[in-house]
């Protein structure tokens, strides 16, 4: 069974960067932090890396600006194709509000499935750059199936729950061979299954803490790879789940323009062993 998104979905996705401004037409648009400290957009529209959020607020808007982003990206895995649609806002480098459509086509199984995120994140203090401890942010994320059928099918609870998120990133100055090293750790409380796609809670159990992991190395100042780690909880017993695993590299052309590549490893989804395959997003910022 297919699933379509809402009509007025992508619209709203796509103009929540263009309301954000004009909200706050009266300040500056951003550009005032250095390129990539605002790092690219994660599967969930949060700021961060490709697969988990980051301390860091989208854009690169100062405490005197606002920014937004738009992104698409989109997965090639051995058995499902997914496409996320996102945005986000920055209001003065403290609040951070955005949405994301994700869209699993099931390749081999037949069928779809579809999830609308709606996050937050607001930064309790620091700065990723000179601050000694780096920036610390903390986060939610409301997660909405668009259909619970199959998830309550494989024995999910619910078809919408809510994760919440500790990050921490700190840059380190010619660390490794000369070039800057980027870190980033993420304690997360959640009970979704396959990032919300197969529902939430399960016959295994419900919600867990889980720790995500992210490195980078800046060959040069536009230019980032790096690797990332999601611990996953395994909740459902008819669907064996894995942690998720990549290797990337973002490409910063500018402050308004990335692109990032990835490796991904997600591991079993949905009984279909060994999920592995290629990565890419383009996010736009102003």
């Amino acid at each position: 069974m297919r699933i379509s998104s809402p009509p007025t979905l992508t619209r709203r996705i796509a103009t929540l960067a263009v309301v954000s401004a004009l909200l706050f037409s009266g300040s500056a648009l951003a550009g005032s932090r250095i390129l990539g400290t605002g790092g690219v957009s994660a599967i969930e529209g949060a700021a961060g890396g490709g697969l988990s959020p980051w301390a860091v607020l989208t854009s690169t808007a100062s405490e005197q600006e606002v920014g937004a982003t738009a992104s698409l990206s989109r997965a090639w895995l051995d058995d499902y194709r997914l496409t996320v649609k996102a945005a986000s806002a920055n209001l003065y480098d403290r609040v951070e509000m955005s949405v994301a459509r994700q869209t699993l086509d099931l390749d081999t199984l037949g069928g779809e499935l579809a999830q609308t995120i709606v996050g937050g994140k607001v930064r309790l203090f620091g700065d990723v750059l000179y601050h000694p401890w780096g920036i610390w942010s903390v986060g939610v994320q409301h997660k909405s199936v668009a259909d619970d059928t199959i998830p309550k099918a494989l024995g999910a609870k619910d078809g919408q729950g809510n994760d919440v998120y500790l990050s921490a990133s700190k840059l380190w100055f010619g660390a490794v061979a000369g070039r800057n090293l980027l870190l980033n750790a993420t304690l997360r409380n959640t009970d979704a299954n396959q990032g919300g796609l197969l529902g939430f809670g399960g016959d295994n159990g419900g919600r867990q803490w889980v720790a995500e992991g992210s490195l980078g190395v800046f060959l040069t100042p536009q230019w980032v790879v790096g690797m990332e780690y999601r611990q996953k909880p395994d909740l459902l017993g008819a669907a064996e789940e894995d942690d998720w695993q990549s290797l990337y590299s973002a490409y910063f052309f500018n402050k308004h323009v990335s692109l990032t590549a990835a490796w991904l490893s997600l591991g079993d989804i949905a009984g279909l062993a060994s999920q592995k395959g290629a990565y890419a997003s383009l996010q736009v910022a102003f």
